[in-house]
């Protein structure tokens, strides 16, 4: 990986922390969702148009297939893990979620895009997986009784994150669509699916803006960005070393979360931290 592509995953990283910073803030649901994918929305289609003018973009056959695609696994996902935060904890079901992702990858691109991981490489996946469990729970929780359901969603979750990953990875380097459209196209489209149902309670939409109008603004403007970052280093990066490395937000969430959410940072965390520390760099130097 290079220092250019590994800096740019940094930048993302943030973005995806501080953005999930403001989600946690605004505790909100369904409403919250669909009030910051209309900013989003509503905020990147000039750059559509101005970029599709200046003739950067095309769109055709293909295009619109790999946007829908992207659109519906994402929404399959987003809904997927709302499901498993229902029937389980979450210090099951998001680790298992965004630790299980890294692995599927790795092993999928290397039949799909011909990657092949050194062993530093793959170590080093290891190391950042082994990591998220020890930063985001307490192992000993997998063996209480009704933790089924939850593994059951966690393990589909990181299933259809390494799914839309992968999409998306073909999308950008393989059919050379534009970051900005593909992730823009995706937007879109899960935005139209939930409309009618926001639409149904207009009120409690309004309310929702009236309470947390700068949150969904920064979610807003943030999350799509975050995602293009990661999608422009995919088009020159293998996804089997992006991946993995991207969690550094989850690291960098944890600390939002003990300094400003006031969670408090306990014994466990510095150990994972340096763990992943050393995972991140493994992956990065890895060729």
């Amino acid at each position: 990986m290079s220092l250019l592509a590994f800096i740019t995953i940094l930048i993302s990283a943030f973005m995806h922390a501080t953005w999930n910073y403001l989600a946690k803030q605004s505790e909100g649901g369904f409403n919250f969702v669909w009030l910051y994918m209309a900013v989003s929305t509503i905020i990147y289609l000039p750059f559509v148009i101005v970029f599709f003018f200046l003739g950067e973009m095309r769109f055709g056959w293909l295009e619109l297939a790999f946007i829908s695609g992207s659109a519906v696994i994402h929404m399959a996902y987003a809904l997927t893990l709302q499901k498993g935060y229902k029937v389980g904890d979450l210090s099951i079901v998001y680790p298992l979620a965004r630790g299980s992702a890294p692995m599927l990858i790795a092993v999928a691109a290397l039949f799909l895009y011909g990657e092949r991981l050194s062993f530093a490489g793959m170590f080093g996946i290891g190391l950042i997986v082994f990591s998220i469990f020890i930063l985001t729970g307490d192992l000993r929780r997998f063996k209480q009784p009704n933790s089924g359901k939850a593994i059951f969603y966690g393990l589909l979750t990181g299933l259809l994150i390494s799914c839309y990953t992968l999409l998306d990875k073909g999308a950008v380097s393989v059919a050379l669509m534009s970051p900005l459209l593909l992730n823009y196209g995706s937007i879109l489209g899960q935005f139209l699916l939930m409309t009618p149902l926001a639409f149904k309670d207009k009120e409690k939409v309004k309310k929702e803006w009236a309470m947390n109008k700068k949150k969904a603004v920064g979610v807003g403007i943030l999350s799509p960005l975050a995602y293009i970052l990661v999608l422009i280093t995919m088009q020159v990066t293998p996804v089997s070393h992006v991946a993995p490395v991207r969690e550094i937000s989850i690291l960098i969430g944890t600390v939002m979360g003990a300094k400003m959410l006031t969670e408090g940072i306990g014994v466990r965390r510095p150990v994972a931290a340096a763990i992943m520390v050393a995972g991140i760099i493994s992956v990065a130097l890895s060729q």
